[in-house]
Order: C-alpha cells, then structure tokens, then sequence
C-alpha cells in the first residue's frame, strides 16, 4: 500500500530551510439601490444567503457596467465579511475582494485599497505546502494516480521507467512511489522529466528526491524541463518542450498530468493536439486529476455563480476539518484559493488561467485524441478511503466512482476527479 514516507518530514525541514513563510433588510431577491445612492444595512447583520445573493448582484452589476450599483453592493459586504469569521463570511470576504478588483480603483471598497498582493511567489509555495497538509485535495489526486501508475508499469520486462510529470511543483507525490519502484526484485530504475516554470523550484526538488533515491539505494535520474511562466506561453510552445524530451528504447513512458493541463484550454483544439504529441509519445499510462468545475465559461455571470458554488463546499469543508482562528486555514484560503478565485472572477480572455472544466470535457478530449480509459482498481479506491479515514475523520468528504474515474467531493458536490488513460 502506498503510503507516507520518511521523505515528508525531510521535505518539510528542507523547505523551512529553503523558504521563510515570508438592517432588517428585506430578505427577498435583493434589488440594486438606485444609482449615486449607499447601502446602509448594519444594524443587523444579514443572514449568509442575503449577502450571497448581493454577491450575485453585485457580479451582474458588473456585467452591465453598473459600476456605481456594484459599489454600493460591495461596500455593504465589505463589512458585513471577513477573511476570519465562519466559512460563509470568509467566501463572501473572499469573492467581494475579487470583484472590487473590477471596478475603477475610485469606487473600489476602502477595505480592500491596500490590500497587499498574494501573488509572491515564496509565499504562494508555502501556501500549497499547507493546502497540501490540511486538505485531502493534493494528497488524493498524487496517491490515486501514482496507485494507477504502479499498477500500470507493474508489468514483465518494464526495468526502466520515464516518468514526464507536469507541474511537478516541490515533487511530494513521488517518495511513495520511489519506495515503492526501490523494493521491487529485480529492482527498477527511474528517470523523472519534471516540467515547471521555476529553475531554482526544480532543481531543488531534484536534489531533494535525488537525495532520498540515494538513502533507497534506487537508481535515479532527475531532467528539469523548463517553461516560462508566462500567459503568453502558448500550446505550441509547450508541444514543441515535448519534442526536446529524451526517449530511451527500453524506457517505459509514464505521463502525469495533476491540475495542469487546464491552464491550456484557451484554444480547445491545442489541447487535443497536445494530447495526440503525448499519445504518439506511446506512454504505458496518462494520469490526468482536474477541478470538477466549470470555470472557463466564457460569460462573466455564469463563471461568477459556477466559482461561488465551487469554493463554498471547500471552504465548508476547512471549517469542519480546521479548528477555529486556524492560521494556516487562512493562508490556503487567502492566498492559494484567493489567487484561483481572483483569476477566475477578474481575468478575462487569454489572460485567465483557472480554466478548470468537468471531467466530461476533459474524457471527450482524451477519446478524440486517441486514448481510452482505465478503469482504477478497487484496491486504488480503498486506498482513497483509508486516506479520508486516517487523516480527515469526518462525514463530509465522499468519493464516488463514475465512468471509470474517481471523484473526491463535499457534502457530495464533487470537488476533484482523477483518471488513468491509455
């Protein structure tokens, strides 16, 4: 069974040496007040499903350029929010600070004026170290796909394994299957082709897990493949990345594709056309773990309402999960999530990134360029539930399985889909 190694606390130490952590209003469908007119509902603080339903109308507000109404609307959430009360206060504080965000900075919310960016690059690394320890999400899309991955390369005659991991990140997902690959007889050799946008990132996690292969005794290669960080960065520019990667004869090709390809789909074809470039690369598996979302709709509204019932089952599910005042709850939630939720709601065109669409999309796209789906095994999935079972004891988490993927949800609103393709 796949499980935790020594390596996570060698990993948190190295990366603490690395990284410093640097009004009784009415409660019908509320209407915009008149233009050049304030809000003033605070002798009562309104109940959660008012002010979400502000939040909508303050968004649509938006969409018709109604710039004077949206402020209005935001003031009064501004202070009816914030990022440390309960999990409605905090999406509402959350969602209020994306959408001040488009406005003119002259009618943006003054609690939000100097609101300082998330977007440091240290801390948004430490953030995902966090989210990565608090929340099931990053632990169950790594250890479904590396069980798929195992028991895919568990074959006669497969001595030698190329792993193309994109958005390998600080490389967490691998020590289970490096220890794993190690107590194989005949023992295994792996070679890791790790894409990322960060050099000094990737080179510190190749030393990291170079290092612990060593304490293995396991024979190990580690090829940083560098990508600019940039939304200019186009499809083309990644296919043609794919064309530089080293391929061995006797190599078995393993893909992993965990909340990255996304990103890509500003032009859907390219996206199928990457994933033909992986198919002609003939993997033995393609991993593939998204958002079970739909966030790249093209109307603002539409998007807006899809983020707003996404992110309020997360955050529902740290308030259950976290203790009260958790400061690292409002880290995730501030800047990891923050950050997701900001581009969602403020960027348009091909400047956005969260493009997070439902597994649906994504198996029609996988079908068209070629692959065909394997089913995970039951041993995958009840791993998945030990997983939930030791480490996050509560009643809200659920998987589900469904068309041969397995989704992790809250309250059973699927947050999280992993996939295993051939």
């Amino acid at each position: 069974m796949l499980g935790s190694s020594s390596y996570s606390h060698h990993h948190e130490h190295q990366q603490n040496q690395d990284q410093e952590l640097h009004l009784q209003p009415d409660l019908t469908s509320p209407q915009p007040p008149p233009a050049g007119r304030e809000l003033h509902y605070h002798q009562i603080p309104p109940p959660s499903s008012y002010l979400r339903q502000l939040l909508l109308t303050c968004a649509r507000s938006i969409s018709l350029s109604d710039f004077t109404t949206a402020h209005s609307i935001a003031t009064v959430l501004s202070s009816n929010s914030s990022p440390s009360g309960d999990s409605s206060e905090r999406l509402i504080h959350s969602f209020t600070k994306a959408l001040s965000l488009r406005l003119p900075p002259s009618l943006s919310p003054t609690s939000f004026a100097n609101t300082s960016s998330n977007n440091n690059d240290a801390i948004l690394q430490s953030s995902y170290l966090t989210l990565n320890q608090i929340t099931p999400f990053i632990r169950f899309t790594h250890l479904t796909a590396t069980q798929a991955i195992l028991e895919a390369i568990d074959q006669p005659h497969q001595d030698h394994i190329h792993i193309l991991d994109f958005d390998i990140m600080h490389g967490v997902q691998w020590p289970p299957l490096m220890q794993a690959i190690a107590d194989h007889h005949p023992p295994l050799t792996l070679r890791i082709t790790a894409v990322g946008t960060d050099l000094n990132i990737l080179r510190k996690t190749g030393d990291r897990l170079s290092k612990f292969a060593h304490s293995l005794g396991l024979r190990f290669r580690f090829f940083p493949l560098l990508l600019t960080n940039s939304s200019n960065e186009t499809v083309d520019d990644v296919i043609n990345h794919l064309s530089t990667v080293d391929r061995l004869p006797n190599e078995t090709l393993v893909v992993n594709c965990v909340l990255y390809l996304h990103r890509m789909l500003v032009d859907r074809d390219k996206v199928v056309m990457l994933l033909k470039k992986i198919k002609s690369m003939n993997p033995r598996v393609v991993t593939l773990a998204e958002k079970e979302a739909n966030h790249n709709n093209p109307l603002f509204v539409s998007r807006f309402e899809e983020a707003l019932s996404y992110y309020s089952a997360v955050f529902e599910s740290l308030e259950v999960t976290l203790p009260p005042n958790s400061r690292e709850r409002m880290v995730v939630e501030q800047v990891w999530f923050g950050r997701e939720i900001v581009d969602i709601v403020v960027a348009e065109g091909e400047s956005r990134r969260e493009r997070h669409e439902r597994f649906v999309s994504w198996e029609r796209m996988m079908k068209i360029a070629g692959f065909r789906n394997v089913a995970l095994s039951p041993f995958a999935v009840s791993q998945a539930k030990l997983l939930l079972r030791l480490h996050y004891p509560c009643d809200g988490y659920n998987l589900e399985v469904a068309n041969d993927c397995l989704f992790l949800g809250w309250n059973y609103r699927p947050l999280f889909s992993v996939s295993s393709w051939h």
